[in-house]
């Protein structure tokens, strides 16, 4: 029996610089109120419940994605979604974005709400491409 399992999720690093940005947006929203300036406040403010909502996303939904011969678990806001080989496509898709070819990995289902997940590598922690071997090579063994 083959137990070789595989997870991805954003890096400890990063989640850990989200949330000191986060602090040192509050900071900046707390200082600029403080000195009478109107507009500070707000931009810092939502610039700190943003931040804070990445970190804490990534802090909370861990490990992002993970598989193993059987198939995908898929972690969201809105639980923690199992799914068998034979209900997932995945695909590697490469976007032109800023000049730049960024690769993103695309898990498509019927049964999670938004029946299409887009994961790049902040949220997988490592590049898309390697993921998409991995995914593969599990997939084989099913």
């Amino acid at each position: 029996m083959d137990n070789q399992s595989a997870s991805w999720a954003p890096r400890p690093a990063l989640v850990g610089v989200g949330w000191l940005l986060a602090a040192l947006a509050t900071a900046a929203a707390v200082l600029t109120g403080l000195s009478g300036d109107r507009a500070g406040p707000v931009l810092f403010g939502v610039a700190a419940l943003a931040l804070a909502g990445f970190a804490a996303n990534g802090s909370a939904i861990r490990p992002k994605l993970s598989a193993d011969a059987h198939g995908v678990r898929v972690r969201t806001l809105t639980g923690d979604h199992r799914l068998a080989w034979s209900q997932v496509r995945v695909r590697l898709v490469n976007t032109r974005r800023l000049g730049r070819e960024v690769p993103t990995l695309e898990i498509e289902c019927e049964d999670i709400p938004p029946h299409l997940l887009v994961l790049g590598w902040l949220e997988l922690g490592t590049d898309p491409r390697e993921v998409l071997d991995v995914l593969s090579a599990l997939r084989a063994r099913s």
